[in-house]
């Protein structure tokens, strides 16, 4: 299997979101997204590079990018499940300095996430890819219900990830996910209490769900900004 990504290095220097926008997809080739997709890789490339100038002018409404830390980034290159499957794209994720593969909680059966899509807030691009904006793995919702995270984040002006957005979090910024650290993403619903989170168990990204209604001191829960950017 591919090393795992690294996380990104903090600096002083200015944000470059050009050259972030290429490692994403440079992390992206050497993962080995584009046989996943059945493309090659100058065809994978080809498609998602007309984001890269979203990626440059930044979040929509004129905000300009926050500086990368591990818990918050300014954006993510986040292939959908009309690409390349989820659990796919969960077996390439690492935690930081590891090597285990991410995998699916086994009380998540994967007949299962075909039936966990966006809810209709978040206004999710329709396609394979598109750009998401200020992630953020709140952690100040760490210990609240995601009942209770989602009325917090909505008075923010922010909105919660989806699976798919999750998974490039990890995938591009592996110390997002860390002890205690850890996140639900409230985005994507089936219809029932069930919310997915991503946590770490054996030493490895776990993709399972617990309950709307129920805390967890070391789970919070993913935000970004509220608006996606999709392919024209």
């Amino acid at each position: 299997m591919s090393e795992s990504p690294s996380a990104t290095a903090l600096t002083t220097d200015p944000f470059d979101a050009g050259a972030e926008f290429d490692r994403q997809v440079s992390t992206l080739l050497r993962l080995g997204y584009p046989e996943l997709a059945g493309l090659t890789e100058e065809a994978f490339t080809a498609l998602v590079t007309p984001l890269r100038a979203a990626a440059v002018a930044g979040p929509p409404g004129g905000a300009e990018h926050r500086p990368p830390t591990e818990a918050r980034v300014p954006f993510l290159l986040v292939i959908t499940r009309e690409l390349v499957p989820v659990e796919a794209r969960l077996g390439l994720t690492t935690l930081a300095g590891k090597r285990r593969a991410g995998f699916l909680d086994r009380n998540f059966p994967a007949a299962d996430l075909p039936r966990f899509d966006p809810i209709k807030e978040l206004e999710a691009p329709a396609g394979p890819a598109y750009l998401l904006f200020d992630v953020d793995r709140g952690e100040e919702f760490r210990n609240l219900a995601p009942a209770a995270a989602m009325e917090g984040m909505t008075a923010q002006g922010r909105l919660p990830l989806t699976i798919d957005e999750g998974l490039a979090f990890v995938t591009q910024h592996p110390a997002a996910l860390a002890s205690n650290r850890c996140f639900s993403l409230v985005g994507s619903r089936c219809g029932d209490k069930r919310v997915p989170a991503l946590w770490i168990s054996q030493g490895a990204p776990k993709l399972g769900w617990c309950w709307y209604g129920n805390p967890h001191t070391w789970l919070g829960s993913a935000t970004a900004h509220p608006v996606r950017v999709g392919l024209e």
